[in-house]
């Protein structure tokens, strides 16, 4: 049972390794891309929250 055991912590260790070097791809193609960005309007997403001067307001309806 030590060796069934000690093979699947080599393969949890590989998976592991695996998704590690994924992030580090993934992180070093996001530096390439916003290395020419710097602000504070860096991020991926622009203009989330509408003018302030546009938002609904909801009313309560009276009436029976």
């Amino acid at each position: 049972m030590a060796a069934a055991a000690s093979g699947s912590e080599r393969s949890e260790d590989e998976v592991k390794r695996k998704f590690r070097e994924a992030l580090e791809r993934k992180r070093g193609k996001e530096a390439e891309t916003s290395a020419g960005r710097s602000g504070k309007d860096a991020g991926k997403v622009h203009g989330v929250h509408g003018p302030a001067r546009s938002r609904r307001s909801f009313r309560r309806r009276g009436g029976g």
